[in-house]
C-alpha cells in the first residue's frame, strides 16, 4: 500500500476514481471525524477501557460531562446574584460549561458517525432517550441561568401565511 493511500484511509479522505484532484472533506465531515476520534479515545482512556461494542448511553453522558471542563459558556448557579441576567455587569465565579447548542450539534455528529462506522440505529447510544432528556435539561438550565428563554423556532406553514395576509389589509375605523 502506498503512503498516500494509507494517509487517505487514516484521514478518511474520499477520492473518486475518475477525479484527478482530491476531494477535501467538508467542515462538517472533518468535525465529525475529530469528534468520533475524540470519543473513541475517551473510551480507550477509561479504566478499564470500554470497547465500542459495550458502549451505552451512560458512557455518552459521562463523555458530555467530561467535556464541560473545556466549555466557554458562563452558566450562573442559582445562588449567584447574576443568575437569570443575560449580561451581568461584573465577573463572577460561576463555572464555564459547554453551551447547549454545541452539545446538541456534537450528539448529532456522533450519532451519524456511529452508524457510518458500522453501528446499527437500534444500538446507537447517541440516539438514546436519556441523551435527549439530558440535552433538554441542559438547555432549560442554561436558559434560566443566563436569563435567555429558549424559544423553539416554528416552521412557517402556508396556512399561517394565508391568515397573516388576510389580516394585514387596511384597517377601517368608523
Amino acid at each position: 500500500m502506498s503512503s498516500e493511500r494509507g494517509k487517505d484511509l487514516v484521514e478518511g479522505s474520499s477520492r473518486s476514481p475518475s477525479s484527478d484532484t482530491p476531494a477535501t472533506p467538508s467542515r462538517y465531515e472533518s468535525q465529525k471525524r475529530r469528534d468520533w476520534n475524540a470519543f473513541i479515545q475517551y473510551l480507550k482512556n477509561q479504566r478499564p477501557p470500554v470497547p465500542l461494542s459495550q458502549c451505552n448511553y451512560t458512557h455518552v453522558l459521562e463523555f458530555l460531562r467530561y467535556l464541560d471542563q473545556f466549555g466557554k459558556t458562563k452558566v450562573h448557579i442559582q445562588g449567584c446574584m447574576f443568575y437569570g441576567q443575560p449580561e451581568p455587569p461584573a465577573p463572577c465565579t460561576c463555572p464555564l460549561r459547554q453551551a447547549w447548542g454545541s452539545l446538541d450539534a456534537l450528539i448529532g455528529r456522533l450519532r451519524a458517525a456511529y452508524e457510518e462506522n458500522g453501528g446499527t440505529p437500534e444500538t446507537n447510544p447517541f440516539a438514546s432517550g436519556a441523551i435527549r432528556v439530558y440535552l433538554r435539561e441542559v438547555r432549560d438550565c442554561q436558559s434560566k441561568a443566563r436569563g435567555i428563554p429558549y424559544k423553539k423556532k416554528k416552521k412557517p406553514t402556508n396556512q399561517t401565511k394565508g391568515s397573516e395576509e388576510s389580516s394585514s389589509g387596511p384597517v377601517h375605523f368608523s
